[in-house]
């Protein structure tokens, strides 16, 4: 009776350790450790951000994140840098998170509404968003209407208001309660929480994740490389800027003088630290690059084999050109938004001025060195030597023989040898051609050659 009582039970013990084993599975997603991928964006909004920016979302995803958080300081910068990276974002599978530590400001302030969660620092402020050129006038309302369309679109994607978003931008858009002053709109961290743009404040990135209730984490900082930051300081635009100079420049030299020198050297060095860095971004495609090679080919052709200029110059020079602009930003290809023409006339404008200033350049340095009254004016020479003055390449020896008369040693076709008094000499015929052993007498001697003429055999 009793093994028959603990038969029935059995069954029950079974199912109660199978229920227990599934609950231990069934534990919320917080209480595993959790992977923090964090990196900094603290400099100017540009090429090497959104460089690093790209470097950390893929290593992130390589290493499979649980969550991806800017360590953020930045008073904006380029509009079309930062729709990039706002694009790469929004666009992310994992979850993107902002630590703003004490400013996001202009395209600041478009990265951070473009992450998932925002937490801020005491202190720290997020708006002015208003799109201002270099000297910080504001630029027309063409590009302001862009973006107010992308803060607009930017804050709907994650359930943020729209209006108080574009109100970042324009101070014409009134939301009540919000920018009663009439202008753009800037939220302290109080003011952010207030209105749904600020999810806690926070102090560090331990608090953050404490507020966001995870205990059990890892933080991975990114690491740049030495080639990373080499990468990041090459394609800056006033790098790239330089290296455009120096390309041109090396270019203007060497065709002044060809050959293979140091002018070409300098050319070659600077392409290769120029495009390299684009090329590993992505951003310079083999054909940009075979369109900058072809464009020199085709000014060496015009100088060296068509005489004067025509089309084969100025084509190559508009390669050249086009080569070098599209090499700076991505592939585009007949994209006409705003932000595209932002980047392609940016860097038309960098590589026309680096070009016109190096050619400028080149020729004001070749013409003030070497010919201008300065010490290194004795580099190049500037005087003649002339033939009265008793100045003559001629050897005496050639010249003391001519009328002499010897043996053809080699046929002469028309360049070949002759003997004369005994002295094996190089000689070029006349006219026509000489056999071996024929008698020649010398006539002339001219541009460093021996000229000779067939004599008639005596019978």
């Amino acid at each position: 009776m009793t093994c028959s009582k603990y038969s029935r039970l059995f069954p029950l013990v079974i199912i109660a350790i199978l229920l227990s084993i599934s609950q231990l599975n069934a534990q919320p997603p917080s209480a595993s450790k959790k992977l923090v991928y964090v990196f900094k964006i603290s400099d100017e909004i540009a090429k090497p951000v959104w460089y690093k920016t790209r470097k950390a979302l893929n290593e992130a995803s390589a290493m499979k994140a649980d969550i991806i958080l800017i360590h953020m300081n930045t008073y904006g910068g380029l509009l079309d840098m930062a729709d990039s990276i706002r694009t790469a974002i929004l666009n992310n599978k994992i979850p993107v998170w902002v630590f703003i530590d004490n400013n996001a400001a202009s395209a600041g302030a478009l990265i951070s509404i473009a992450c998932d969660s925002i937490y801020m620092r005491q202190g720290a402020n997020i708006g002015a968003a208003t799109v201002v050129n270099q000297t910080g006038e504001q630029l027309p309302d063409k590009y302001q209407s862009y973006m107010r369309a992308l803060m607009r679109s930017t804050a709907q994607a994650n359930g943020r208001n729209p209006d108080i978003a574009q109100a970042m931008v324009d101070p014409r858009i009134h939301v009540e309660g919000v920018n009663d002053s009439g202008q753009v709109v800037t939220f302290t961290a109080q003011e952010a929480l207030k209105h749904g743009y600020c999810n806690a404040m926070a102090e560090n990135i331990p608090e953050v994740l404490k507020k966001a209730g995870i205990v059990n984490y890892t933080i991975h900082e990114q690491q740049l490389t030495a080639t990373d930051k080499m990468i990041g300081f090459l394609i800056k635009p006033a790098v790239a800027g330089i290296l455009i100079m120096i390309i041109i420049a090396g270019i203007y030299f060497e065709f002044q003088s060809p050959g293979i020198g140091f002018p070409l050297v300098m050319a070659i060095i600077a392409a290769l630290l120029y495009f390299a860095p684009h090329y590993l971004q992505g951003l310079a495609a083999n054909w940009e690059i075979l369109v900058f090679v072809a464009g020199v080919l085709l000014l060496a052709v015009e100088i060296f084999v068509i005489p004067g200029f025509g089309v084969a110059g100025i084509l190559g020079i508009f390669m050249m050109v086009m080569g070098l602009t599209l090499a700076m930003i991505d592939n585009l290809y007949f994209e006409f938004s705003p932000s595209a023409t932002v980047k392609l006339a940016e860097a038309f404008f960098i590589v026309v001025i680096a070009f016109f200033a190096s050619v400028t350049g080149s020729i004001y340095i070749t013409r003030k060195i070497f010919t201008g009254k300065t010490f290194f004016g004795d580099l190049a020479l500037v005087t003649t030597q002339q033939k009265n003055e008793g100045f003559t390449s001629a050897d005496s020896t050639y010249t003391d023989i001519t009328g002499k008369t010897g043996i053809a040693q080699t046929m002469l076709r028309p360049a070949g040898k002759v003997m004369i008094d005994g002295i094996l000499y190089d000689a070029t015929a006349l006219t026509g051609y000489i056999d071996k052993g024929e008698p020649i007498e010398v006539v002339k001697y001219e541009t460093a050659q021996l000229f000779v003429k067939k004599l008639k055999r005596s019978n």
